[in-house]
């Protein structure tokens, strides 16, 4: 199998449902010179001018135009270069986008789905380009929430977030962009809705999203060392949410360690830790959630982003005190 990047699998995705469904178009800043993640290069001169626009620097021009397009019939994929900027188009993704479905009585759907570069960056990004803002659509009723862990993810995923016929957030995290991976041939599709065992175990459950996916695996690998064994749980979308596998897992170890990039106050991670334990869930120790601080925005300097995001050795000690309590 060749090596495919995580950049490259978005790519791979929004070729693969352009060729396969002439009604995909994209919009979105400098994607016909590839985009600033590089992740549309070449499909303008693939599909065309009339398939791949420009637009201006504007969120509410780009998510109003891809609601008008998906309106009259076509199915657009509207990139938000980063996924802090939903701040900007808020009121048309909450109000408008999300809504138009059930105000119409199922006259007129919307098959339309966002994506854009979603966490911190490794690279100084700062407090307002490197934040993970999943939470804030999770409690939106009308969208689907998106966010893969792997290349490979990438792939189906999106490619699942395309072909539905409501709207989706895919959030792409952009430390991910150049993480490699062997990719199979062909067509790849992941249905909606459902989360991935990433390793088995049966000592405590971790569970991630996204970038939080590859830490849960390096410290379930470290704890291995020392006798516990993890099961790692990738949720892979937010909504639908996944829970009986969770649930499965849960019950199976009778510990829970989630670890989520956003901070702690509403986080997803609280979702699950309430819906696990009113389903009556007998816990072996108290759930812990792995987060940001609650006071605290995302720092400019590597040193200090390193010191408050997730860490596979936070997630390891978390899980340790599980065990042991």
């Amino acid at each position: 199998m060749a090596e495919l990047t995580y950049r490259n699998a978005v790519l791979a995705a929004l070729a693969q449902e352009m060729e396969r469904d002439e009604q995909v178009v994209l919009l979105g800043e400098d994607i016909t010179s590839g985009g600033v993640f590089k992740t549309t290069v070449g499909l303008v001169d693939r599909f065309g001018a009339d398939r791949v626009w420009d637009t201006p620097i504007s969120e509410q021009a780009i998510v109003g135009a891809a609601m008008g397009a998906a309106m009259a019939g076509l199915r657009p994929v509207a990139e938000v270069m980063f996924s802090d900027f939903y701040a900007v188009c808020w009121d048309q993704v909450v109000n408008e986008i999300a809504k138009t479905r059930y105000m119409t009585g199922g006259q007129v759907t919307l098959p339309l789905v966002l994506r854009g570069a979603n966490g911190f960056g490794s690279l100084g990004f700062g407090s307002q380009h490197g934040q993970s803002v999943e939470n804030w659509a999770m409690c939106v009723p009308g969208l689907k929430i998106a966010s893969p862990a792997t290349p490979v993810e990438m792939v189906g995923l999106l490619a699942a977030a395309i072909r539905d016929e409501d709207p989706v957030l895919v959030f792409e995290h952009k430390a991910l962009y150049g993480v490699k991976q062997p990719a199979p041939e062909g067509e790849q599709f992941i249905p909606l809705g459902q989360a991935r065992v990433a390793r088995v175990g049966t000592d405590v459950t971790l569970v991630g999203l996204s970038i939080t996916v590859g830490m849960c695996e390096r410290a379930a690998a470290v704890l291995a060392d020392t006798g516990i064994s993890a099961e790692v749980i990738d949720l892979r979308w937010l909504r639908p949410l996944d829970l009986p596998t969770v649930r499965a897992s849960a019950e199976k170890t009778g510990r829970l360690v989630i670890a989520e990039e956003q901070v702690h106050a509403a986080g997803w991670g609280g979702t699950i830790v309430s819906e696990l334990t009113i389903g009556g869930i007998a816990w072996k120790s108290a759930p812990r959630r792995v987060s940001l601080p609650d006071d605290l925005p995302i720092p400019y300097t590597p040193a200090l982003e390193d010191h408050v995001i997730p860490s596979a050795d936070g997630i390891a000690a978390a899980a340790r005190a599980s065990v042991r309590a």
